[in-house]
């Protein structure tokens, strides 16, 4: 087995695109449309970054979450055609993310609705997460075209239209606590907290209706619990709760945060089931093999969905990964020394170099390993190598140029969006680099 970025995969062989073939297929779930949830209700899906919601209402219209931008709300208000109509009464944000609520000043024009969310989203911190390294990019917004395929929960991220604070407005009506219960426009609802992806998410529920507006709490993918773009590993108890009270709730409908629709009380029951169960098990074993003092490592390689799970549409790695929940969940509860006393003070990068570099009988046959590592298919253990003469030697052009070709492979093999963005955008900074250097 080999290490790739923290997770773990087998060797891939030369011509296994499975996973890049899976992850194209998976862009069918961002195509646009508007879908009729139920009577009164309906989605604007694949226009923006995130799903827009219309709620018929006495009088007018009640709008969960706004896209992107405004560029987009006009798109989508364009799609909602007739079925919106004036004055739109209320504005909902299930969460502070800016492809959530980017586009408010669109939808709301001069109605000037009560906008509501949780008093959390106020407060809540910028989800920016680290600082670019090498030009890595989990979401591909400077991809060419013809490298890209989606973001994992998103068709664009921002490639035609950036998100924006632009068309955010202010919430007017907040709650704290669990639960509220209003009623808009003669709608009956239920704003309920729902930590996942962001700690203020609530989900909207129409009872009359049947319908659960789930936020970012649920998607049709395996969750993002520790995100490669370094933000802090999600509260994964919470998470499981939230998924608990959705459940109670019995849905005959659910709106996911992106993507598609789901449609009858079995199909949804089904779903949050496998989400909650497969979320619930990451933790679990992580939390038992701490227990047994394992490692991240050990335990990456250990704990695997069971195949009833690993099978389920809506776990399946286009956006989180068991391998990364696994090591966020460990960091989160155990802290970052994994009690192997060697980890205490290792070698920094470069002396590790040094010695595995002179090993190797120096840098000219580190380059040649690496170079047939690629051959035989071993992109990950290329990579590796071509980053221990690198740390040596910066500027050495053959081993940035291993190091180039060994993560285009590995990114060409991903069914990981955020992965196959990552490797593919810091191979691209390397060869413009590489170009600019020779000049």
């Amino acid at each position: 087995m080999v290490a790739i970025l923290g997770m773990t995969a087998p060797a891939f062989a030369t011509d296994d695109f499975s996973g890049r073939d899976k992850l194209k297929a998976h862009s069918q779930e961002f195509r646009k449309r508007v879908e009729k949830v139920t009577e009164g209700v309906y989605t604007a899906i694949g226009y923006s970054a995130s799903n827009v919601t219309l709620i018929q209402a006495e009088g007018g219209s009640i709008v969960v979450d706004t896209s992107a931008n405004p560029v987009d709300a006009k798109a989508i208000v364009e799609a909602f055609g007739d079925r919106m109509s004036h004055p739109v009464r209320a504005i909902i944000y299930t969460h502070n993310h800016p492809d959530h609520t980017g586009g408010a000043t669109v939808f709301a024009g001069d109605d000037k609705p009560e906008i509501y969310s949780h008093k959390l989203l106020v407060t809540a911190k910028p989800d920016t997460g680290r600082g670019r390294r090498d030009g890595g990019d989990a979401f591909g917004t400077a991809l060419p075209d013809d490298q890209f395929i989606n973001a994992g929960t998103q068709l664009e991220y921002g490639r035609v239209t950036p998100h924006t604070r632009e068309g955010f407005l202010p919430p007017t009506q907040t709650f704290d606590g669990d639960e509220e219960s209003l009623t808009i426009a003669g709608v009956p609802i239920q704003l309920i907290l729902t930590p996942g992806e962001a700690d203020e998410n609530i989900s909207v529920w129409l009872p009359d209706r049947k319908v659960l507006i789930a936020g970012d709490v649920f998607l049709k993918t395996f969750p993002n619990i520790a995100p490669l773009r370094g933000l802090p590993t999600r509260p994964v108890e919470k998470w499981v709760a939230s998924l608990d009270r959705l459940l109670a709730l019995n849905p005959g409908y659910v709106v996911p945060g992106h993507m598609g629709t789901i449609s009858g009380a079995d199909e949804a029951k089904d779903a949050l089931t496998a989400y909650r169960d497969g979320i619930k098990f990451v933790y679990d074993k992580t939390m038992e093999g701490i227990s047994k003092g394992k490692t991240p490592d050990e335990l990456v390689q250990e704990i695997k969905l069971p195949a009833e799970l690993a099978q389920h549409p809506y776990l399946q790695e286009y956006y989180g990964t068991v391998a990364w929940a696994v090591r966020g969940i460990y960091s989160q509860n155990a802290g970052w020394f994994d009690g192997n006393p060697t980890h205490i003070f290792p070698l920094t990068e470069k002396e590790r170099a040094t010695k595995l570099v002179a090993m190797a009988g120096g840098t000219a046959k580190m380059l040649e390993s690496a170079e047939a590592s690629l051959s035989a298919g071993q992109f990950q253990w290329a990579a590796e190598q071509a980053d221990y003469v690198l740390a040596l030697e910066p500027q050495n052009g053959a081993a940035t140029t291993v190091k180039i070709r060994a993560l285009r492979e590995l990114g060409e093999r991903q069914m990981n969006a955020t992965a196959r963005n990552y490797y593919l955008t810091v191979a691209n900074h390397l060869r413009d680099t590489q170009r600019h250097q020779s000049k």
